[in-house]
């Protein structure tokens, strides 16, 4: 059976009527509300012989029951069900003492396999080397699987990685600090996911339009707020609620990304195309630009007028011919859609942007990956 290949080819659409817009709380950050990661080195034990069997996995055991009062040396502790681990988790913004968070196990040594294991309790340290939570328990869950016989094996995916939900209790909270005060007046700073002065300044010309002068744009992917003086200290949550439920139409850049490994294309609708007419291989397009004239010849049409209806003709040919550039702005979709009717493979398609961005053609940024 022959496989083909499929091409995933996405338009980022965005509308153009006014009261359109995403919200900003989910086009921004708010400065200071982020997680902390933690990690620590732990032991998972109870493996059915798929642990590590290298020397400091029997180290760390071995402390473990000397500290449990059994005196015991390296040599006497066999490998095999026992397998060391680095231990990582993030301590969440707004994560409190005695609240749990998941945390991955991934294994150091040569162990086959975490399945079934129980991770012994594992303080968890931040970068300031304090302890902030404390892992442990079973209940790892893998991202594959593994079986084995005498005479063969069958395995999916990685066994020596793992996810334990709500395996860590939280020691130690670090609440995140979002509203900074300076001489007596709060500022909240937003950071933009995709930076764009456009749509920095419609983040703030918003905010203005219900908080009169309290937003500036420090740059492109900056907006600093100051907190009117009629808003409480209580108050805070509700005015952030307010301000980042807000609508705001973003701005997107005209680039083109192009995945040659899998065919993937992505292409902006800001994207355009100057007068060009493209031939690759035995397939031929031509882009014209023509008008349809519309006059009215029925009854009771004495105040009708000619009406000049501009249209946009795009033909596609599987066979030899000259090309005849025409002047004329033809966006990414119109071309796209002639393509997909066509059955165009992504090779094809790959090689037109290369060749448009390589001729000028393309008003955009073509981003290869």
């Amino acid at each position: 059976m022959k496989l083909r290949t499929v091409v995933l080819l996405v338009f980022l659409m965005f509308c153009t009527s006014a009261g359109y817009g995403e919200r900003i709380k989910d086009i921004v950050d708010i400065q200071g509300i982020r997680g902390n990661p933690l990690s620590g080195v732990g032991l998972i034990v109870g493996l059915t012989g798929t642990g590590d069997t290298s020397l400091p996995s029997r180290q760390v055991l071995t402390n473990i029951l000397r500290s449990s009062g059994q005196v015991l040396d390296v040599d006497d502790v066999t490998g095999g069900n026992i397998a060391l681990v680095m231990v990582t988790a993030s301590l969440g913004p707004f994560s409190r003492e005695g609240s749990r968070i998941d945390v991955d196990v991934s294994s150091i040594g040569d162990a086959k396999s975490l399945q079934g294991g129980l991770l012994l309790s594992t303080p968890l340290r931040g970068l300031d080397d304090e302890v902030y939570a404390v892992a442990g328990g079973s209940g790892i869950s893998l991202g594959g699987f593994g079986a084995s016989g005498n005479q063969g094996s069958v395995s999916k995916n990685h066994q020596t990685v793992g996810r334990i939900p709500d395996g860590a209790i939280v020691e130690r909270a670090e609440i995140a600090d979002f509203v900074e005060t300076v001489a007596g007046e709060r500022y909240l700073t937003l950071n933009l996911r995709n930076i764009d002065f456009s749509t920095a300044e419609r983040i703030k010309q918003a905010i203005n339009a219900i908080y009169p002068e309290s937003a500036i744009v420090l740059d492109a992917g900056t907006i600093k707020i100051k907190v009117p003086h009629e808003i409480s200290i209580s108050e805070n949550v509700l005015f952030i609620d307010n301000i980042t439920s807000l609508g705001v139409k973003v701005d997107m850049p005209a680039v083109v990304v192009v995945n040659e490994r899998t065919g993937t294309i992505v292409v902006g609708e800001n994207v355009g195309i100057s007068a060009v007419a493209i031939s690759q291989g035995s397939l031929v397009i031509k882009v014209r630009e023509t008008a349809n004239v519309f006059q009215p010849t029925t009854p009771f049409t004495g105040r009708a007028t000619t009406k000049v209806v501009p249209e946009t003709l795009i033909a596609i040919e599987e066979a030899d011919g000259y090309l005849i550039p025409m002047p004329r702005m033809v966006t990414v979709s119109e071309l796209a859609n002639a393509l997909n009717s066509l059955g165009a493979s992504p090779t094809d398609m790959i090689a037109i942007f290369n060749a448009l961005k390589k001729a000028g053609a393309l008003q955009a940024k073509l981003e290869i990956m």
